[in-house]
């Protein structure tokens, strides 16, 4: 709280002791205890709202998880790349390829002026060079 230890609390009431002296001390010391009672009543009441305005939720939250000082973003980095992968295989699936390829326009043309009839096969293998195979997915190059 503020870096304040018990030890400096301590030192700071017993100066307090020395300045108010004996005879404001127990003023001070009731007026002190009043505003803790206010503020503690103030949460109280802040809780007692919160809990009307959900309802039965509000037992349900789980407020440690919510609370600020939880969010180091080392720890959460840390945590999301420590995360486990599923332990099947990946989801990428291998891209398969037409075994036959549609004629390309112009290559129809040219059969037919040419007076020939027009052959898919003949007509893919001019059209497009012969493509690489297709290869798996390498998980472990990953």
């Amino acid at each position: 709280m503020f870096g304040l230890t018990f030890e400096k609390l301590l030192l700071i009431g017993v100066i307090a002791v020395f300045v108010l002296g004996p005879e404001r001390l127990p003023g001070y010391a009731a007026k002190l205890a009043q505003l803790v009672r206010t503020v503690r009543d103030m949460a109280n009441g802040a809780k007692d709202r919160m809990r009307d305005e959900m309802g039965p939720e509000f037992d349900d939250v789980d407020w440690k998880k919510l609370d600020p000082r939880q969010y180091d973003p080392r720890r959460i980095i840390r945590e999301a790349l420590l995360d486990e992968e599923p332990a099947g295989p990946p989801a990428v699936s291998p891209v398969s390829r037409p075994s036959t390829r549609p004629e390309p326009a112009y290559l129809q043309h040219k059969a037919k002026s040419a007076g020939g009839p027009v052959d898919a096969t003949a007509a893919a293998a001019v059209a497009a060079p012969a493509s690489p195979a297709v290869t798996a997915f390498d998980t472990e190059a990953t």
